[in-house]
């Protein structure tokens, strides 16, 4: 989510408490959200000019290549950004974080590489969150409960379809490491919905019954459903996943409520 921060900060603060704004300006303040750019152009269209006095901008847009996150040991290879009009409560332009005066609406579309992806799932700061998660034990229900198992080699492995390769191995102290294999179809359901098609899992190369299998997709898919973040005033609607060998692309709408979370703490 650290992406939507940028995204944020960025637009946010391209009217400055004096109301001058140029695409240079707006290209600088975005460059500065991220460790690494590769390629960046702004746009920012504000036709006439005075209405950036009273907090308005009728569109921005976006693009950039190869862009790394600050925060995330993540590349997202393709970024593009286009709002509708945003419009600012003017009281609040001289704040450090002004407020919006309505809904900010904005379309978004992504390209991360599998290279990049597999960089980030193997990444000290992910490693070390997904170390401190309890993973119930794969077998039958008299071994004891909530072992402690090490993450070794998350990999991901984009196919052409729509359809994905996913394994790491988990290791129970220094016991022998048992490799998961997972192969799954992912589809969008109305758009908010993400979810994993006829996924099938094998242990070391032994298929796990298809009603364990379930059990486990149904909690994610649950956990996949971008609908949660309404309540936090963040609406977002998956036009189009689209993966192919080495590649996903996404593209999204975004609907940012001016009471949103995200606003008043700057973070996700």
């Amino acid at each position: 989510m650290e992406l939507l921060t940028i995204f944020l900060c960025g637009l946010l603060g391209l009217v400055s408490p004096v109301g001058v704004v140029i695409d240079r300006t707006a290209e600088h303040t975005i460059r500065a959200q991220f460790a690494k750019v590769g390629k960046l152009q702004v746009r920012v269209d504000n036709s006439p000019t005075y209405q950036l006095l009273q907090g308005k901008v009728n569109r921005v847009r976006i693009a950039g290549r190869s862009l790394q996150l600050k925060r995330q040991d993540v590349r997202i290879a393709l970024f593009e950004l286009e709002t509708d009009a945003i419009e600012l409560e003017l009281s609040s332009l001289r704040q450090k974080r002004p407020k919006l005066k309505r809904p900010l609406q904005a379309g978004v579309r992504l390209v991360l590489t599998q290279q990049d992806v597999n960089k980030f799932l193997q990444s000290p700061q992910l490693m070390a969150r997904l170390g401190k998660l309890n993973i119930d034990s794969v077998g039958d229900g008299n071994q004891r409960t909530n072992p402690k198992y090490n993450l070794i080699n998350p990999e991901v492995q984009f196919l052409a379809n729509n359809h994905l390769v996913f394994q790491l191995k988990l290791q129970e102290g220094k016991g022998k490491p048992l490799l998961i294999r997972v192969e799954s179809g992912l589809s969008i359901v109305t758009g908010r919905y993400i979810q994993l098609v006829k996924p099938v899992m094998a242990v070391n190369g032994e298929e796990v019954p298809p009603q364990f299998v379930n059990e486990i997709v149904n909690n994610l898919n649950k956990r996949l459903d971008l609908g949660t973040l309404e309540g936090d005033g963040l609406q977002v609607r998956i036009l189009k996943l689209e993966m192919k060998p080495a590649e996903l692309e996404i593209a999204a709408f975004l609907r940012i409520e001016p009471s949103s979370k995200f606003l008043e703490t700057g973070g996700l």
